[in-house]
């Protein structure tokens, strides 16, 4: 029958949020258990060559605020090499050359790469690059980065370990106040950062590079089978190549790098798009490998979920998608009442969600009560993503070419500057129509549960509308004003 379908699939998809949600708050528990064990620096007699790459492609604001900082970082020059990797076709080739040539005069080993062919992309200039580099570590940093000056000499003591191939630091945010839309994307990245990269640290995991402001050893990189195009998250594909051949990764809770996030919800949905369908192609890639290794199994079956992750989306949609009819099915078939015991998944998986964020806030900021107002709007937005993000997971699944489309930055500092007279705009993707019907599909669905009172449903029903409501609304008014 129909309303079995409809029984069994949602109870699918709550299953498979709810795993996700229950790992979530594993990583929880091991961060709280080793959070007490801080990385101590280890001295360094004599500091290695380093090279420090630059990736850049049409980034007329951010560019010269990048090259100015990393040049200004406390590190011996003679032993301090930085390529700026320019695949630009505006003027950021202008500021960059004039940048490079200023640095040069100055006393700076700087280097101006031009490709007029982005082969590759983001992927393809870093493994040209490679070839050139004369340090032997290499430092990666995105246009929309700014570098502490300390930053080299902060992670470079730790690869004093032969094993270490990786450092990553952590993020902070300029812009962070700048606008709702910064506020919420802070909020979910305390979590990655402060739970999912430390927990897994700490239980021994594998963690991934996120693309910038991390150290690589380059023979580590050479090992791995170097930088590749095949995937749109070159850099979570190399992590996991280089840790099945036995690296070691180090997370750097206490060095942070400071960035500046989207201000601007098509652009934060390109990025989301990219990062959704990355992630999904490298699990396709690597997973094969991953459980043939030799491996321990927690570590497999922890790296499978990490990996697989974005896999949430399709079954989000697919919850909002089916309750309407499932409080139909109840309404017109009492027999099924039992059924909606299943709706204590949702609950067990939005409470897990709660923890998650509540300790990953309040282990970065003093105001983290406050902040955890966010929680409820977050989540909604987070549903609202999942029409964006599934169709990500489809054409990652089925293997569909997309170009690598980069997130316009318009150096935006605290809660000054603007979004509407730049250069560089997202375009307004078609995935804001099915937006708004879910939305108003989402509506329906809240009219019905009132009218069959079935208020259990109710809260979830409406940060669906919430979340598909202010993505899609969001969507057209930025596209508007451009």
């Amino acid at each position: 029958m129909l309303s079995d379908i409809i029984l069994n699939l949602y109870l699918l998809a709550l299953f498979v949020v709810g795993v996700f949600s229950l790992e979530a708050l594993y990583l929880v528990y091991q961060y709280l258990r080793g959070r007490k064990k801080k990385k101590k620096c280890p001295p360094v007699d004599d500091y290695p060559q380093v090279t420090v790459q630059l990736p850049i492609y049409n980034e007329v604001y951010v560019a010269q605020r990048l090259i100015n900082s990393v040049c200004e970082m406390d590190y011996p020059r003679n032993k301090l090499e930085i390529q700026v990797l320019d695949d630009s076709t505006d003027q950021t080739g202008v500021i960059c050359r004039e940048r490079v040539e200023f640095y040069r005069e100055q006393g700076f080993a700087i280097q101006y790469l031009h490709r007029p062919i982005r082969t590759g992309f983001k992927a393809g200039a870093l493994q040209d690059a490679l070839l050139l580099a004369q340090g032997e570590f290499i430092a990666i940093f995105d246009a929309d980065f700014v570098p502490q000056r300390t930053f080299l000499k902060d992670t470079i003591p730790f690869f004093k370990d032969e094993k270490v191939g990786m450092v990553q630091t952590r993020w902070e945010h300029l812009n962070e106040d700048f606008s709702f839309i910064t506020r919420a994307q802070s909020f979910a990245l305390a979590g990655h950062f402060a739970i999912e990269q430390n927990g897994r640290n700490a239980a021994g995991y594998f963690i991934n590079f996120n693309g910038t402001a991390g150290i690589w050893r380059k023979s580590c990189i050479e090992d791995a089978g170097n930088w590749q195009s095949d995937t749109l998250t070159e850099d979570l594909d190399l992590s996991y190549r280089a840790q099945l051949k036995g690296w070691k990764f180090l997370f750097l809770d206490e060095v942070v790098t400071p960035s500046e996030l989207p201000a601007e919800i098509n652009a934060l949905k390109s990025q989301q798009y990219r990062w959704t369908k990355g992630a999904v192609e490298t699990a396709r890639k690597i997973l094969p490998r991953l459980w043939k290794s030799k491996l321990p199994l927690g570590l497999k079956i922890h790296s499978t979920l990490h990996l697989t992750s974005n896999m949430s989306y399709p079954f989000i949609l697919i919850l909002a998608l089916l309750n309407l009819p499932l409080v139909i099915v109840k309404k017109h078939l009492p027999e099924s009442a039992l059924y909606f015991l299943i709706f204590t998944f949702f609950v067990v998986s939005f409470g897990a969600s709660f923890i998650f964020y509540a300790v990953s806030q309040k282990s970065l900021y003093r105001n983290w009560k406050k902040r955890l107002l966010l929680f409820p709007v977050f989540m909604s937005g987070n549903m609202g993503f999942s029409v964006n993000n599934t169709k990500a997971v489809v054409e990652g699944l089925f293997k569909r070419q997309t170009p690598f489309i980069r997130t316009p930055k318009y150096k935006l500092i605290g809660r000054d500057g603007s979004i509407h007279d730049k250069s560089y705009h997202a375009v307004l993707d078609k995935t804001v129509i099915f937006e708004v019907v879910m939305a108003i599909y989402s509506c329906v669905g809240i009219v019905y549960s009132v009218y069959y009172r079935e208020l259990g449903i109710l809260p979830f029903m409406l940060m669906f509308f919430v979340g598909y409501g202010l993505i899609g609304f969001l969507s057209i008014k930025h596209a508007l004003k451009h």
